[in-house]
C-alpha cells in the first residue's frame, strides 16, 4: 500500500539580522572637521530656504571635485548659480528688513513732513532736514577733513542714543567716515556753530539700523555743536 505524501507547512525560521553599526564613525581630527564642513555647509543654505538640499548631488559634487573628475558643470556656471542664490537670498533679507522696519519709516515720513514746515528748518535735495541754533563765523569743513564736535543724538520719540557732553568728552573723526547725513550736514556749518539735524534712515543707518538703540528704518536727531576742523 503507497501511503500518501503530505506537504510541509512548517515556516522556514530566518537567522536574525544584526543591528547596523552605531560606532561613531569620526576618529580623528580630520573626520571632525569634515563632518563639521559638511553640517556648516548644509546648515547655511537651509538656512537661506532658497534651495532644496539633496545630499545625493551634493555628495557627488564633493566626490568629482575630490577625484579630479570631470565636473558636470563649469566654473562659471558655478558662479552664475551661486550669484543667482545670493541676489534671491539679498532680496529677501531686504524684504524682511523692509516688513521690520516699515512702522519706523512710515512715522518717520510723517514726522519730517510736519517738521520741515516749522519755521527755521531747513531742507536739503538729499531729504536732510537742519536748524541753526547758533551762527558761527569760522571755516567750513569738506568732507575729507577732520572735525571735533560736541553732539546729542535722540530718536523722533526723545530717547537718547549717544551723547558726547553727557560723556564729557567731545569727538574727533575724518567727516567721510560717518553716516551721509552727518558728512552732508557738518560741511553747511562754519567753526562755532551749532547746528540740529533730522536725518532720515536713508542718510542715517538704513533699514538695518545700529545696535540695539537704533531700529531699523529711524529717523535721526542730532544736535551738533562744531569745535575745530583740522588744518583750518
Amino acid at each position: 500500500m503507497i501511503q500518501a505524501q503530505t506537504k510541509n507547512t512548517s515556516k522556514v525560521v530566518k537567522p536574525a539580522q544584526k543591528p547596523a553599526s552605531t560606532a561613531n564613525p569620526l576618529k580623528t581630527f580630520d573626520d571632525s572637521v569634515n563632518y563639521a564642513i559638511g553640517m556648516n555647509i548644509v546648515g547655511f543654505y537651509k538656512q537661506q530656504g532658497e534651495v532644496k538640499i539633496n545630499p545625493a548631488i551634493i555628495t557627488r559634487a564633493i566626490n568629482d571635485a575630490q577625484t579630479g573628475k570631470k565636473p558636470l558643470m563649469t566654473d562659471a556656471d558655478v558662479n552664475q548659480c551661486m550669484g543667482v542664490l545670493t541676489e534671491k537670498y539679498q532680496q529677501k533679507m531686504m524684504q524682511q528688513q523692509q516688513a521690520k522696519a516699515k512702522p519706523n519709516i512710515e512715522e518717520g515720513e510723517k514726522f519730517l513732513a510736519v517738521n520741515k514746515t516749522k519755521q527755521g528748518v531747513l531742507t536739503t535735495p538729499s531729504g536732510l532736514q537742519y536748524e541753526v541754533l547758533r551762527a558761527g563765523d569760522g571755516p567750513k569743513p569738506s568732507a575729507n577733513d577732520t572735525v571735533t564736535v560736541n553732539y546729542k543724538g535722540t530718536l523722533i520719540n526723545g530717547n537718547v542714543f549717544d551723547d558726547s557732553y553727557a560723556r564729557g568728552q567731545a569727538a574727533t573723526f575724518p567727516l567721510n567716515r560717518v553716516i551721509r547725513g552727518w558728512t552732508e550736514g557738518v560741511q553747511l556749518m562754519p567753526v562755532g556753530s551749532k547746528y540740529k539735524f533730522y536725518i532720515p534712515y536713508q542718510l542715517g543707518y538704513g533699514l538695518n539700523g545700529a545696535g540695539e538703540d537704533i531700529p531699523g528704518g529711524s529717523v535721526l536727531i542730532f544736535e551738533v555743536e562744531l569745535l575745530s576742523v583740522s588744518g583750518k
